[in-house]
């Protein structure tokens, strides 16, 4: 299904954009696309009230990629998300591999990374003392020491859970999507979305110096925001938010198990306006 994505002129992406629509094809093939960084973002989502709810962040205006945007926590994979040792429970990285379409090594660090980065910028763990159990609080001062030294770089998620005795939950992600940063960008991403569930005993915050706020949000309501141009979201986000603005629960959501392919949108001048053309998988 091809869906088209206007850039307005006030579109954070636009200046790319156009700078890159204004090289000669010389200057394309001498200076090519930058390559995609792996990454993985995580759409937690919970009933809520009046129907599903999903937590988001929106980006600080200084960020280098995506800034001012509304997203999913998430980030890109760090080398060492990769470590063999990590401590494990749930699917193993050769099933993530098969359900990812990647390597063993790149579907153990992207599975990884989803879990360090929501930990990192919402302070959600899944992670658990064995395979059967989730740690119930992550709250206090020793947790955000934690999420400081992995944010830091000083410690890797697998030394953290080593050190307390936890083992990665990888049963509590299902997978969702797949993008692929368009090649205009000067950062681009090769990223897995996921889905999840916020485990009983935690709370997702806004404790990161990457977003000014984060929250739960509806769907619907998100979405009439960007529409009202008061929320700038990339194409990615628009699309799920509006699976999950479909979904009739948080539990039928992330039991879901759509079809997948890698999507990377495409830059087009219509003629009436520049657009983001992307074909999604049916």
């Amino acid at each position: 299904m091809i869906r088209e994505f206007p850039l307005g002129e006030s579109h954070t992406l636009r200046s790319h954009a156009d700078a890159w629509l204004g090289r000669d094809r010389a200057a394309l093939d001498a200076v090519p696309a930058a390559t995609p960084r792996p990454a993985a973002t995580v759409m937690f989502v919970r009933d809520g009230a009046t129907g599903v709810e999903v937590f988001m962040l929106r980006r600080v205006a200084t960020m280098a990629f995506a800034p001012r945007m509304t997203v999913f926590p998430g980030g890109g994979v760090d080398p060492r998300d990769a470590d063999p040792a990590l401590p494990w429970a749930g699917p193993s990285a050769a099933e993530w591999a098969a359900l990812l379409q990647a390597s063993e090594d790149t579907a153990r660090e992207l599975v990884a990374a989803a879990v360090r980065e929501v930990f990192e910028e919402c302070g959600v763990l899944l992670a658990g003392p064995s395979a059967d159990e989730v740690i119930a609080d992550v709250r206090d001062d020793h947790w955000r020491e934690q999420r400081r030294r992995l944010l830091a770089r000083e410690a890797s998620l697998s030394e953290v859970l080593q050190e307390h005795d936890l083992v990665l939950r990888s049963d509590l992600l299902g997978y969702r999507a797949h993008w692929i940063t368009p090649e205009f960008e000067p950062r681009r991403y090769d990223a897995r979305f996921f889905t999840a569930a916020v485990p009983a005993g935690q709370q997702a915050d806004d404790q990161t110096t990457e977003a000014d706020t984060a929250d739960w949000v509806r769907p619907e309501a998100l979405l009439e925001a960007f529409r009202e141009g008061t929320v700038l979201l990339l194409p990615p986000t628009i699309v799920a938010v509006e699976e999950i603005a479909a979904s009739a629960s948080a539990a039928e959501f992330i039991a879901e198990r759509p079809v997948i392919a890698p999507v990377q949108p495409e830059l087009v001048d219509t003629g009436a306006g520049l657009v983001l053309r992307a074909d999604l998988p049916r």
